[in-house]
């Protein structure tokens, strides 16, 4: 039996990889700034995720991650949103904006649309050969 041993990705130290990919101090850390945010956004239903980073020193990236990962609700917290993955803008649900998934939707079907063309054009070439034969005497 192998001990599976990795370094974590936030501190850096070397850890016995289980359930968690961060070491058990880390998570503790992660734990205590859930509760932290917690007690602000409890405490301060109208604000920003700016306004909950800069007041509790969590950093927007982690409040992100506890909002995608439910631990955070914004059902209650009318001005709470977090950035869009490609372009920054705010949202409140989903890993991209609208006009970025719009964006990367046209992006896939055009590639789509060249690579069917790119096979019909291959499709016609291989039909239109020919093969000559000269029989001999």
């Amino acid at each position: 039996m192998s001990l599976n041993i990795s370094n974590c990705p936030r501190c850096g130290k070397i850890f016995a990889r289980g359930m968690k990919d961060i070491c058990p101090a880390c998570v503790k850390d992660i734990d205590l700034e859930y509760e932290i945010c917690v007690k602000y956004l409890r405490e301060n239903k109208g604000a920003t995720i700016h306004d909950v980073s800069n007041e509790t020193k969590v950093s927007i990236k982690q409040i992100t991650k506890f909002i995608k990962e439910g631990r955070i609700s914004l059902y209650n917290m009318p001005n709470l949103s977090y950035p869009c993955e490609i372009c920054g803008m705010v949202i409140r649900e989903g890993g991209m904006c609208d006009d970025c998934r719009k964006r990367l939707a046209k992006d896939v079907n055009s590639i789509n649309e060249q690579d069917r063309a790119r096979k019909e054009e291959e499709l016609r070439r291989k039909q239109a050969q020919t093969y000559r034969t000269i029989d001999k005497k």
